[in-house]
């Protein structure tokens, strides 16, 4: 259902779209359903999950709301979404409204499917983590909505957030973090793509914003290497790590070695998907704590053809 704060702060204002109701012609209305829409078959259809609780729980927008609010976000029971600079004049606008990305949509329910699963601490690597798994099933909702392969895909979140009026694509890039805009007011997308880059900084609950382009290019390492629609083999390893495997305080070491424990688990021990895994994760300096139970170890780099 969607709700029309009508640019107050009073929540949840008025219904302006119920399950199943036509188009109301209100392009910030339509976006949230048709994204609630896509983020719900995702889960349901791909990874068998029923809502963000997994019991059915409806799925609750506010649109336009406050005036010249710059952002989204989900607020433990509904999504929340704002309708940038549309106030402003064209040439100084710097933000469309925020139902228009898609991915953005996805990334906002998915901080809800997070907080009924493993929980993650939103501060510093955990933090971090809570944003990056946003991050890639914000992607994929989007990928999918489009069908698009790991290979056409473009990777950016957020893409058409920016007006024409900022030098950027998008507000992160999973495929080369660091580098989605590039503006003399935003100034530099900060976000590293590896761990000798990491950004100590007590703002922004410890970089969770920044710091999470390490695992997103991990999780893109494993998806470009496999192939095919991400949503099917990278993203389920992802969504039964965050189901079943994480805890609130975990970090990236932590992530990645349950994400390479998953990926045994559904496609078998040194099988591609699981050095898939492994390379993703060493690729973005996070080099795995391995067993001889877990497999892979010293012929991981000559499977995959490294020096």
């Amino acid at each position: 259902m969607i709700y029309d704060a009508e640019n107050g702060s009073a929540m949840p204002g008025r219904l302006a779209r119920a399950e199943g109701d036509a188009a109301t012609g209100d392009a910030a209305t339509d976006e949230a359903y048709d994204g609630a829409g896509a983020t719900f078959d995702l889960y349901y259809e791909i990874f068998e999950r029923n809502s963000i609780d997994n019991q059915g729980m409806d799925l609750i927008s506010i649109v336009h709301y406050l005036q010249g609010y710059d952002n989204a976000f989900w607020n433990g029971e509904r999504m929340v979404y704002g309708d940038g600079d549309e106030d402003l004049p064209e040439d100084q606008r710097l933000f469309n409204r925020f139902t228009i990305a898609i991915d953005i949509i996805g990334h906002e329910l998915t901080h809800g499917v997070t907080q009924y699963e493993a929980g993650l601490v939103y501060k510093d690597q955990p933090g971090a983590l809570n944003e990056s798994f946003s991050d890639v099933f914000g992607s994929l909702v989007k990928q999918r909505a489009k069908m698009q392969t790991a290979d056409e895909a473009d990777w950016l979140i957020g893409e058409g957030l920016f007006t024409s009026n900022v030098h950027g694509a998008g507000i992160r890039s999973m495929k080369n973090p660091g580098t989605a805009y590039n503006d003399p007011i935003l100034g530099k997308d900060p976000q590293p793509a590896h761990m000798r880059d990491y950004v100590q900084t007590t703002s922004d609950n410890g970089g969770v914003h920044i710091n999470s382009g390490i695992p997103n290019r991990a999780f893109f390492g494993v998806a470009k290497a496999l192939g095919g629609y991400a949503w099917q083999k990278a993203g389920k390893i992802w969504y039964i790590a965050l189901r079943d495997k994480l805890a609130a305080n975990d970090d990236f070491h932590t992530a990645a070695n349950k994400t390479f424990e998953v990926a045994a688990a559904l496609y078998g021990k040194n099988s591609p998907a699981q050095l898939a895994v492994q390379k993703g994760w060493d690729e973005v300096g996070i080099t795995l704590h391995l067993d001889k139970k877990q497999g892979c170890g010293k012929n991981f780099r000559q499977f995959l053809g490294w020096p």
